[in-house]
């Protein structure tokens, strides 16, 4: 039997006796294009890179949906563990993607000033692919703790909030990409897209840490 609890999403903004809130299917659109706006901007990144060296729509894919994945995965697990390990989460999930980027980005930009022979850099390597869907995405951890505090207690009222995050950044992530191939040419001719994209994942990484510090 269907919760009917479920559908509340679909309504304007609903409230019950206990004062607690369920996001409406706007809320929930527009939350899931804030959280994807990490892995666009780390799409756009690979398009450039990948601009030369032809179509690569199987890894492309295979990002998107890993992008996607984890980015509906994150807040899942941060409401599962809301009770034993919010402490834990709120305190560490910024440095974690914080180091993650930052090691990425710092190795993208030391590789930009190598021959070209010897970059390595590879945004259609499987473990560059979950590293980065990783570090975008932990952030959604604090997203799944606002979920269990604002009423959110059955796993059926979780379900199309996180099908659109995991939706919303799947189809970023390919539209990324394509903008990152499509203006690549005119953006290598000037910059290094490997020194670009490194300074670029840094910025995001800080920018995560320091959101959190400042809170």
């Amino acid at each position: 039997m269907i919760n009917g609890n479920y559908f509340v999403f679909l309504q304007p903004k609903y409230k019950n006796q206990a004062n607690k809130y369920y996001m409406n299917l706007l809320e929930i659109i527009l939350l899931a294009i804030a959280l994807a706006m990490d892995c666009f901007t780390v799409s756009i990144v690979s398009g450039i890179i990948l601009q030369k060296q032809g179509n690569q729509y199987s890894s492309v894919m295979r990002m998107a949906f890993l992008f996607g994945f984890f980015q509906a995965m994150m807040p899942l697990l941060g409401w599962l563990g809301v009770s034993h390990f919010q402490t834990y989460m709120e305190a560490y999930d910024h440095w974690i993607a914080f180091c993650l980027l930052a090691f990425i980005g710092g190795k993208m930009v030391k590789e930009s000033f190598d021959d070209e022979e010897e970059q390595h850099f590879n945004p259609c390597k499987l473990k560059t692919q979950l590293l980065l869907a990783i570090a975008t995405s932990i952030d959604a951890l604090a997203i799944g703790i606002s979920f269990a505090c604002t009423g959110y207690n059955a796993l059926s009222q979780l379900t199309l909030p996180l099908i659109i995050i995991g939706l919303v950044s799947f189809f970023f992530s390919i539209i990324g990409y394509h903008l990152g191939r499509r203006f690549g040419k005119t953006i290598t001719r000037r910059l290094k897209p490997e020194l670009v994209g490194g300074a670029i994942l840094i910025i995001i990484g800080v920018k995560i840490l320091i959101s959190h510090l400042l809170e």
